[in-house]
């Protein structure tokens, strides 16, 4: 990921996103554990939080903001099915539920640059929803 961090940053668009989206396979196999990780879990969430957000942060310079909206909606959501998979490790849960606010944040940000953008309502509305979802296994108080 810091090699496609570095393309961006000297310009070359195509190179970082390919390198992005090379992480993004990494660190989905990651999270969705399809593979046994010794990583921690908040290292786990974190990689691919940053990827999706390194990666619509980049469509959203070269002026893709649907794109980059995607990215955004895509993380957010993932977080929010992990928050309410009652089979899900709990410290994962808990890893994804911090770094739901930096997906929160980003989407609202999004909205605040470009109106409302029906995926990026949806995505938040399922954030609200992963709360309560779970009655069984309560999520953690978020306030």
């Amino acid at each position: 990921m810091r090699n496609g961090t570095n393309a961006a940053s000297s310009g070359q668009v195509l190179l970082a996103e390919r390198l992005y989206l090379e992480a993004l396979v990494i660190s989905r196999a990651l999270l969705e554990g399809s593979h046994v990780s010794a990583e921690p879990p908040d290292d786990r969430v974190a990689a691919f939080v940053v990827t999706h957000l390194n990666l619509a942060d980049l469509h959203a310079e070269a002026e893709n903001p649907a794109l980059a909206a995607d990215y955004l909606c895509t993380a957010h959501c993932a977080l929010m099915s992990l928050l309410r998979d009652p089979g899900a490790d709990r410290s994962l849960q808990q890893a994804a539920l911090r770094h739901s606010r930096e997906t929160h944040a980003a989407l609202l940000e999004h909205l605040g640059q470009h109106g409302n953008v029906e995926n990026v309502l949806a995505a938040l509305r399922a954030g609200c929803m992963s709360v309560t979802a779970n009655p069984a296994r309560p999520a953690p108080t978020l306030h």
